[in-house]
């Protein structure tokens, strides 16, 4: 039997292929001009399933009430003028906001954002592979998505955060091998950002994050923080499991802060500060100064002579400003013996079954800025260094109420003395420092990159054998320097102690002596009024020098003996 012929529009493949174009155009056609209808319907369908929904979720007890109140609300509208009409705009108006086209969310990265990932990629081939491995996760012209599990980009195409694999050969414990790895993901990452590094060797992988910039705006003020709790600086969020209420020029908000624990329970009763010149080692000092004065005694040292602390002269608390070789050394071996007085008070008080007195329990604080200047002149003159008489108070302070503090720079470093290396648990570092400089000092390299720009009071921070911390200390400056604004100045100026009046009308500078077994708050109003300089601040005394006869002696207070010493 013959095969009869197919017809002639089933064998013309051009035919065929017009027919389907025309079909497409007509649908695509039919899309456009229907496509409110479509989206309308589709938002119906979409309410409807929400209505559904809730009529399920709905209790059977509260379904006749529900039902009442829908009833009273269509009746409602159908008696308002143009009710219905206005019912029914509203619900096509939310059908079809409903039922809009949603843009689907993209799901990976683009073609630029795979170009970056995969150059980072190629990077840490050298770092993650070696020779021998059957399966290796980093190879040339390899796939960087089985090594990168994570990742995510700003809005302007820039790597924010990144999660990586990497073999169980890598020495993720060497602090070389980590340091390698880090600097190739900084430089190939970008520059002029700070970066976090989160090692989780237990895993085998390593988190990038980019750090936003720590404020920089906090002027000094009165921070909420209990006796004994000093804060340092501010560092960035999740860092710190607390918060404190600062006020700016915005506002009030809450930042982390770095707060230093200090007294006779604390493991880190003393700190060192270490900074290249202007990075703000004396502005830390003087917002301790600041701190301290509100719960305790102040005696700074000021080595450079410069006059930084010069606003706190003469102040009540400030026991005395020193910044003469010879007012410093009696002013240190007072601090000494009053140190061993405070032992001995106290420990003679809990053989007696009584509390201790209250003046061994007031917080004595000792600020030395730059001390090894003195030290230099000390042995240029034969003399005795102050240092060793820091001795003391540095391994008996925490038991005696005794803090210690000291700021110099990283030039200086090597002459500070064993006890202030031993002692000082607290650490802080500011200024740009080499990775290898803040592992020497603080005794663990930081988690993050420095900044492009280190501002004025910019570091890190480590008590004792905690995290190391990034830290922005407080704008603190001097009130008497004329490049100093007028805002910062009047934060200083409001969190200074008032000057004591003498009671009895004696001059400043003259001498007071501190009778044996006198009470607390007659020793600090006479040490008050002994601080009060008798002419201008000079670079010697602007506050007696003080002697002491011994641990239980009476205390005497000269306050123009140093000054005629050093004439």
């Amino acid at each position: 039997m013959a095969r009869r012929p197919l017809p002639r529009i089933l064998t013309n493949s051009a035919s065929i292929a017009r027919s389907r174009e025309f079909a497409r155009t007509a649908a695509d056609s039919a899309t456009d001009v229907f496509h409110p209808l479509i989206a309308i319907s589709r938002g119906l369908r979409r309410l409807a399933v929400v209505g559904r929904g809730r009529w399920s979720a709905t209790p059977k007890e509260r379904r006749s009430p529900l039902l009442f109140l829908v009833a009273a609300g269509v009746l409602a509208v159908a008696l308002v003028p143009y009710g219905p009409l206005l019912a029914l705009i509203v619900v096509t108006g939310a059908a079809a906001w409903t039922g809009r086209d949603r843009a689907p969310a993209r799901t990976g990265p683009g073609e630029a954002e795979s170009e970056r990932l995969q150059a980072l990629y190629e990077a840490l081939v050298p770092y993650f592979s070696a020779e021998g491995d059957p399966h290796p996760l980093y190879t040339h012209d390899g796939d960087w998505e089985r090594a990168f599990t994570e990742y995510r980009f700003d809005d302007s195409g820039r790597l924010v955060r990144l999660r990586l694999k990497y073999p169980a050969y890598f020495t993720d414990g060497e602090a070389p091998s980590r340091a390698r790895v880090e600097q190739v993901l900084h430089t190939r990452s970008g520059r002029g950002r700070e970066y976090h590094f989160a090692w989780d060797e237990e895993a085998g992988q390593l988190v990038l994050t980019v750090l936003g910039a720590l404020p920089t705006d906090i002027a000094a003020q009165p921070f909420v923080t209990a006796p004994g709790e000093t804060v340092l600086g501010f560092t960035g969020p999740g860092s710190v499991p607390r918060t404190l209420p600062v006020a700016d020029e915005a506002g009030t908000r809450d930042v982390p802060p770095v707060v230093w624990r200090t007294g006779g329970r604390s493991t880190e009763p003393h700190l060192l500060a270490l900074g290249q010149p202007g990075s703000g080692t004396t502005t830390l000092l003087r917002s301790i100064a600041l701190q301290a004065l509100h719960h305790g005694d102040v005696l700074i040292i000021d080595g450079s002579g410069t006059g930084e602390f010069a606003v706190l002269a003469g102040r009540r608390g400030v026991l005395g400003v020193e910044s003469g070789l010879s007012g410093v050394l009696a002013t240190l071996e007072w601090a000494s013996h009053e140190t061993e007085r405070r032992l001995i008070a106290a420990n003679r008080a809990r053989q007696a079954g009584r509390a201790a007195p209250d003046d061994t329990r007031r917080p004595l604080w000792i600020l030395a800025d730059r001390p090894t200047t003195l030290t230099q002149l000390a042995a240029a003159e034969g003399r005795d260094d102050p240092q060793r008489l820091l001795q003391v108070p540095l391994r008996y302070g925490r038991a005696a109420g005794v803090t210690v503090v000291v700021a110099d720079q990283f030039q200086s470093a090597e002459l500070l003395s064993d006890p202030v290396r031993a002692h000082t648990r607290a650490r802080v570092v500011l200024g740009c420092a080499a990775p290898e400089e803040v592992r020497a000092v603080l005794g663990a390299p930081p988690r993050t990159t420095a900044p492009a720009q280190m501002p004025a009071g910019r570091g890190y921070a480590r008590l004792g054998t905690g995290e190391v911390l990034r830290l922005q200390v407080p704008a603190t400056p001097d009130p008497f320097d004329e490049a100093t604004g007028e805002a910062h100045r009047q934060a200083v100026l409001a969190l200074l102690p008032e000057h004591p009046v003498p009671a009895d009308g004696a001059a400043p500078g003259r001498p007071v002596t501190f009778a044996k077994g006198a009470p607390a708050q007659e020793r600090d109003g006479a040490a008050g009024d002994a601080t009060v300089p008798a002419g201008p601040v000079g670079a010697t005394t602007a506050v007696p020098s003080l002697k002491a006869a011994g641990p239980t002696g009476s205390v005497a207070v000269n306050g123009s003996e140093a000054a005629r010493a050093e004439g």
